[in-house]
């Protein structure tokens, strides 16, 4: 994982040194556990939207609209929701097998991914092409010119990956001395 705060000393005025170890080491865990947090959460993000899609808890998906229940989690987004220059691309795969399978599957595994803190290069990748995906099928977005969550979230995910989020409140540490891990680093 990378350090988040480097250890350092610190000359004192009167010839002797004061070391920094401590500050550094209790802001660097305190970093790690900010964001543990914000991993485990947006996890919950991506599996709260796969569980409301599945079974139409009611909160986007109606219960008459649940994918065990004949329902697409495709239709409502890209064929509604759809907007702006790629409207016509996206209102054409809503509702189809293959977009309800993968975008199930993605939302699944990326939110397993990151509540467990397994797998975060594939999570982040992944997260980052679905969120970026759905950011294209609302352009231009409805508060800024340019920018909205989808950016930020995807943003977030290539930040988690990078720093090892999922060693701390996760299973990234065990994960990453698999067999499987080992033999493929990329699944980190």
């Amino acid at each position: 994982m990378a350090t988040l705060a480097p250890r350092t000393r610190i000359a004192a005025t009167r010839g002797g040194s004061v070391t920094a170890d401590a500050t550094a080491t209790t802001s660097a865990t305190a970093a790690r556990y900010v964001f543990g947090g914000v991993r485990i959460a947006l996890g919950w993000v991506f599996l709260w939207a796969f569980l409301d899609k599945l079974f139409g808890l009611g909160h986007e998906t109606l219960a008459k609209n649940a994918w065990i229940d004949g329902g697409s989690p495709t239709t409502g987004f890209l064929g509604k929701a759809a907007a702006g220059p790629f409207k016509a691309f996206y209102n054409g795969m809503a509702g189809a097998a293959a977009a309800d399978w993968l975008f199930m599957a993605a939302l699944l595994g990326i939110g397993v991914a990151l509540i467990l803190g397994i797998g975060m290069r594939a999570a982040a990748i992944a997260g980052t092409l679905l969120l970026v995906l759905m950011w294209t099928a609302v352009l231009p977005p409805a508060n800024n010119p340019v920018m909205d969550d989808h950016l930020i979230f995807a943003g977030t995910l290539i930040g988690l990956a990078l720093i090892g989020a999922g060693n701390t409140l996760g299973l990234g540490t065990w994960w990453s001395g698999t067999a499987l891990v080992r033999k493929a680093p990329w699944l980190r």
